[in-house]
C-alpha cells in the first residue's frame, strides 16, 4: 500500500470542500451507501451504469493500469481491483485515502492512493493509465470543467479512456418534483455556496465543516471541454432511469428496480455516460 503526498491545498473553496470531505469520510462506510463489511466480504460497488461504461470503454480492464478520481473511501477502487486492475486512487482528502487504505488493506487488495487536487496531479502520473475513472457526483466540486479534462488528458496514456458516470445536470436542477422547485442552474454560472448538516449516506450525521462550494457545468460545457483538452468524444449515452436515487427525493424505485423522475408524465434524464479518449501528444494544462 502506497499512499503519495502531493503538497498542500490552496485555500479558498477547494479547502472548504476538503474540510467537508474530511468530515463525510469519518462517518461514511457503515451505511446504506457504504456497506463496508459487505465490500470486505465480497460484494461489488459497481452499479449496472458503470459495469456497462467499462465494457463500452475497454472491454475488461484486467491488467490494465487505472486512476480512480475523486476516489473518496475506495469502493470502486478496490471493486476495480478485484477485477483485475492496477488501480491508483486520486482524491484530495488525507481523511478519505486512509480509510481507502484500511479497506483495502482488509480487502486483500493493492491500491496506489494519491493525495491531490484533481485539477493538478503530480506529474509523475502523467502518461501512466490506460483508463481514467470517475463517477457520480465529482464534477459539481470542480470550478474549472476545463482544467479537470486537461488533468485527465495528462494522466492517460495515447490510446487511453475516459469513463464518467455523472448525474445529469438537469437532475442536478431539480430540488422537489411536486410542487416542481429548482435550488440549481443547469450550467456554469459560477460558485455556489451551501451550508447544510449531515451527508447524503445520513441527514443526521454529525458533520463540524457544514460549508461546501459547488458548480454547475452543463452537458454541452462537459463534452466541449473534453474536446477542447485533445480528447476523441466515443459515447454519449443520457438515461431516463437510474438505480439509485442521487438526492434521495424521487418516487418509487419502480417495480423493475430502477428510478425515474417523471414531469409532467414523462421521464426526463437523470444520468449520463460520457467515454472519450486520447489520441496521442500532449495538451498542456493551464488554461
Amino acid at each position: 500500500m502506497e499512499v503519495v503526498y502531493a503538497g498542500a491545498m490552496n485555500p479558498g473553496p477547494l479547502e472548504l470542500n476538503r474540510r467537508n470531505w474530511d468530515d463525510r469520510a469519518r462517518v461514511h462506510g457503515q451505511d446504506r451507501v457504504y456497506d463496508s463489511e459487505a465490500l470486505v466480504s465480497g460484494a461489488g460497488s459497481l452499479a449496472a451504469a458503470e459495469l456497462d461504461g467499462l465494457r463500452r470503454a475497454v472491454g475488461s480492464v484486467a491488467n490494465l493500469d487505472v486512476i480512480h478520481l475523486q476516489c473518496h473511501i475506495g469502493f470502486d477502487s478496490i471493486h476495480l481491483a478485484r477485477m483485475g486492475a492496477r488501480v491508483t486512487g486520486l482524491d484530495f482528502s488525507p481523511v478519505a485515502l486512509a480509510k481507502a487504505a484500511r479497506l483495502a488493506l482488509r480487502s486483500r487488495v493493492e491500491l496506489r492512493l494519491v493525495e491531490a487536487d484533481v485539477c493538478a496531479p503530480p506529474a509523475t502520473l502523467f502518461g501512466h493509465f490506460d483508463l481514467a475513472y470517475a463517477t457520480i457526483g465529482v464534477l459539481c466540486w470542480i470550478a474549472d470543467i476545463g482544467a479537470w479534462m486537461r488533468a485527465v488528458q495528462h494522466l492517460l496514456r495515447p490510446g487511453g479512456s475516459l469513463l464518467l458516470v455523472e448525474i445529469h445536470p438537469f437532475a442536478g436542477m431539480v430540488e422537489t418534483i411536486d410542487p416542481l422547485r429548482l435550488d440549481f442552474p443547469y450550467g456554469f454560472d459560477g460558485p455556489h455556496r451551501f451550508d447544510s448538516a449531515g451527508t447524503y449516506t445520513d441527514p443526521d450525521a454529525v458533520i463540524e465543516a457544514t460549508t461546501t462550494v459547488q458548480y454547475a457545468h452543463s452537458l454541452g460545457e462537459v463534452v466541449t471541454a473534453a474536446v477542447e483538452s485533445g480528447l476523441e468524444v466515443r459515447w454519449l449515452e443520457e438515461r431516463t432511469e437510474s438505480s439509485r436515487d442521487h438526492r434521495g427525493d424521487l418516487p418509487g424505485p419502480d417495480p423493475d428496480g430502477l428510478y425515474r423522475m417523471p414531469l409532467g408524465g414523462q421521464p426526463v434524464p437523470l444520468e449520463y455516460t460520457l467515454i472519450a479518449a486520447k489520441p496521442g501528444g500532449i495538451v498542456p494544462l493551464g488554461p
